[in-house]
């Protein structure tokens, strides 16, 4: 055999790129899923904030629904409930978040989280 002839081929032709494929593959999904795993975990903090801002808020007397809503990213859709309870001592707000998917036909139920704050009095020198 001289230098430039090639030496004869095997079955195996093509293995590499099939390989290849089937790893960029695999990546891609624990891509996918690791995207998708900071989204929601974002998401849920986003709702922890609003439940917060809104229970802040409405233990002071204000519209705590539209608060917890400013506070959480908008592109998350958030919903803040402040059930009003007059005379209470306490105040309480449920925040729902919808966690978005990365993957098409995969949904992730919403994350809810619920804050409980004291009532604020006002105060007399004011």
């Amino acid at each position: 055999m001289t230098r430039t002839e090639r030496p004869p081929r095997g079955r195996d032709d093509g293995q590499a790129a099939l390989e290849f494929a089937g790893w960029v593959a695999v990546l891609l999904i624990a891509a996918l899923a690791a995207v998708q795993l900071g989204i929601a975990a974002y998401a849920v903090q986003q709702a922890g904030t609003a439940a917060r801002a809104g229970a802040r808020v409405a233990s002071q007397g204000g519209d705590g629904g539209a608060a917890g809503a400013a506070a959480a990213s908008s592109w998350l859709d958030p919903r803040v409930a402040v059930p009003s309870g007059a005379g209470a001592d306490q105040v309480t707000a449920t925040a729902t978040v919808r966690i978005p998917s990365v993957i098409p036909l995969f949904s992730l139920p919403a994350a809810t989280r619920t804050t409980t704050m004291p009532v604020t009095a006002p105060d007399p020198a004011e």
